[in-house]
């Protein structure tokens, strides 16, 4: 599926972009135009397209094999973020070095080197799903636990007494709160993968994707402007909010598919992009910049959406070039290859002919 590649190329673009106004101009949210938006649906289709590429239908779950895919994860996910958080510190010039790393492992987050670790931790519970369901032949397991996913969020935003319990130190420090509030989109992601076939004429209908989009305009104007729901029932129209606009993305990509090919400059850019995420994520930190002044000529003039959108995107361009570039420079070396980004260099095809008229 290449629209799903472009798509996710295009999510990755929304994240740096997002990054970019938050840290590099300084916007909040309450003030920005395009903040409260992207933050709806841009991690959500990161863990969805990662749950659905999770399944694999004629995958044997056994000891040896959830073991080697544990560890795989683990060298590609954990130990280079740990190796890039220490690089972004040491580039930051942060004073204490040591002090500033053990709080940003403290921190759900990790100065925002957090996805790889709760990306780690739904893999190896999702594992342990889909061995039952392959042993029970349902994919029933998957789908209860989706649904056990969807009321643990929506605990971590219900009223004090219940929601301190997510403040505990096991939650902060092992990120498992960050692991809870994506964990449904994951999982979401995997079942419509399972049940491809039918969710397919779901998107193809007519009445499909325009019931999306009014639910999106509904709720985001009752989340940004009425009001009218207070407490934990705030989080009703965000999460359907957050629904809505991520299926919508997905809808719009399926259905324009033939122009996110390889053979078209659109679809081949961002599928390079999509299949590049981890180097990306990992390098885009070190590589953002400070512009305040930005910022601030944005909150004055404010509210502008599209210029919100143009100038973070258009800076976000420029830095996940500079990203693609550091890291192909850092792959010629194989062993940076694996412990920066968790894989050894990929041969490419210039040199297997190479190596194959050489031994001819």
């Amino acid at each position: 599926m290449e629209w799903l590649d472009a798509m996710r190329g295009f999510t990755m673009i929304l994240v740096v972009a997002y990054h970019v106004a938050q840290f590099g101009f300084g916007q909040s949210e309450k003030l920005s135009a395009s903040l409260p938006f992207l933050v709806l649906f841009r991690m959500p289709l990161f863990f969805f397209v990662s749950g659905f590429l999770a399944y694999r239908s004629r995958f044997v779950w056994t000891t040896s094999s959830f073991l080697s895919l544990t560890w795989k994860k683990v060298k590609i996910q954990v130990l280079p973020a740990l190796v890039f958080l220490c690089l972004f510190l040491i580039f930051r010039r942060s004073h204490n070095f040591f002090d500033v790393f053990w709080a940003s492992m403290k921190s759900p987050t990790k100065s925002g080197y957090w996805f790889t670790w709760v990306l780690l931790q739904m893999f190896i519970i999702y594992y342990f799903t889909a061995a039952l369901s392959q042993k029970l032949r349902s994919h029933k397991p998957v789908v209860i636990l989706w649904i056990m996913a969807l009321a643990v969020y929506a605990s971590l935003y219900m009223p004090e007494q219940f929601g301190k319990y997510w403040k505990a130190p096991f939650y902060m420090y092992s990120s498992f709160y960050e692991t809870m509030k994506f964990f449904h989109f994951f999982l979401l992601g995997n079942i419509v993968h399972r049940y491809w076939t039918w969710v397919q004429k779901m998107f193809d209908s007519q009445w499909f994707f325009p019931v999306l989009v009014m639910v999106a305009v509904i709720c985001c104007a009752d989340f940004f402007r009425w009001k009218t729901l207070t407490g934990q029932w705030t989080n009703l129209p965000r999460t359907l909010a957050m629904y809505s606009l991520m299926l919508m993305v997905i809808v719009v990509f399926r259905h324009y598919q033939d122009s996110f090919t390889k053979e078209r400059f659109l679809g081949r850019h961002l599928q390079y992009v999509g299949t590049r995420t981890l180097d990306i994520y990992l390098l885009h930190f070190i590589f953002l910049p400070k512009l305040p002044m930005v910022g601030e000529f944005l909150d004055t003039y404010r509210p502008n959406f599209v210029v919100d959108i143009v100038a973070a995107v258009s800076v976000a361009l420029v830095i996940i070039t500079f990203c693609l570039l550091t890291s192909n420079i850092l792959r010629t070396s194989p062993v940076f290859s694996e412990l920066l980004f968790g894989r050894k260099p990929v041969v490419s095809q210039l040199s297997k002919d190479a190596t194959l008229e050489k031994n001819v």
